[in-house]
């Protein structure tokens, strides 16, 4: 009978092997806890809920933000490199970049990993990077989810959710309603891809072959801006910002822009990098291009012209914010001046 009988672990789902790599991000953990600003002493991994202590965070009139995302299909291209220890860097960029919008500081995040048949090796490298990006925002892994899914992912497949909470004072919070005539638009050069328009990407490669000199490009994590950002509103130089995400740099920007003002960019003015012109040569027009990828771009700020100096020399040279556009009042919601520059 027993030859027959059925199990959890027959039908594909493996609680041992699961309960392994909790315990190896649980020793992870540890190690970082007693240096973390606001996380608990305990255990705060492998509970059925985390802690995270905001008591000893001396902000006036705090208000808690919340952001959730993925990496989308990066991990297709993830998974054919076999690449898996950034894949997590990008995961808490997108969120972490999305919480610096509005001007707050990262807390704490938490991940979730979904796979078809659970690969322990693959998966602490996932965490690696996870844990990479959230040294690299300031904030502290404090719980997540492993869920192993037979049937739902084959068995090389996976998927990557994460959560961040942020905190900011109501005085130090960012927003569109700041943003006055004369504004000026500063653009903070991306990383590469970052995590946006890869379907695009494999379509593309599908068809054609990626130039060695550029293979590395491909899976380079996305740039992690809080540490600089946060220094910005600290110091009161910005009034807004966007993440350059999906839709683009034009969407996104629009969506930090009041109603009553225009945005005019020159894009000209746009230092696009190797990889975007490659994908360019690919019968892409310049519209798809511009709605698609960063194009160069990752992060803008909206900022009196006056504090341009003070910003830029809180960036590395290779991250200094440049001058695209600026704001202004009349009838239309968007200029567009020039062309991008192949």
């Amino acid at each position: 009978m027993k030859k027959n009988e059925n199990s959890y672990k027959k039908s594909g789902v493996n609680i041992s092997l699961a309960n392994e790599l909790v315990k190896h991000i649980s020793n992870i953990s540890k190690k970082d806890v007693k240096k973390a600003k606001g996380s608990s002493k305990k255990d705060i991994i492998g509970g059925f809920g985390s802690l995270f202590d905001i008591s000893n965070i001396k902000i006036k009139d705090p208000v808690l933000v919340s952001c959730t995302d993925g990496v989308g299909t990066k991990i297709d291209l993830a998974n054919k490199y076999k690449k898996f220890d950034t894949i997590g860097i990008d995961l808490v960029a997108m969120c972490v970049n999305d919480l610096i919008v509005q001007g707050a500081k990262p807390l704490f995040f938490l991940d979730y990993i979904a796979v078809g048949k659970l690969d322990l090796i693959k998966a602490k490298k996932i965490l690696k990077g996870i844990f990479i990006g959230c040294k690299k925002s300031g904030c502290k892994l404090i719980g997540g989810e492993t869920a192993e899914m037979p049937g739902i992912y084959s068995k090389d497949k996976f998927d990557l959710a994460g959560f961040s909470v942020g905190i900011v004072s109501k005085r130090k919070m960012l927003d569109k309603s700041k943003v006055k005539k004369n504004d000026v638009i500063l653009a903070i050069p991306s990383n590469g891809l970052h995590s946006n328009g890869f379907s695009l990407v494999r379509s593309i490669l599908k068809k054609n072959k990626l130039p060695n000199n550029l293979k590395k490009e491909i899976l380079k994590p996305t740039k992690i801006y809080t540490k600089e950002v946060l220094k910005l509103t600290s110091r009161d130089l910005i009034n807004a910002a966007a993440h350059i995400t999906g839709g683009g740099l034009i969407e996104n920007l629009m969506r930090s822009i009041p109603e009553n003002l225009t945005l005019n960019i020159n894009l000209s003015k746009i230092k696009i990098i190797k990889i975007f012109k490659w994908l360019k040569n690919k019968n892409i027009s310049d519209k798809e291009m511009i709605k698609t990828f960063n194009c160069g771009i990752g992060f803008c700020i909206i900022a009196p012209k006056k504090n341009i100096q003070k910003i830029k020399k809180i960036f590395p040279k290779k991250f200094t914010p440049y001058e695209i556009g600026f704001v202004s009042k009349e009838k239309v919601k968007i200029n567009l001046s020039k062309s991008l520059q192949w």
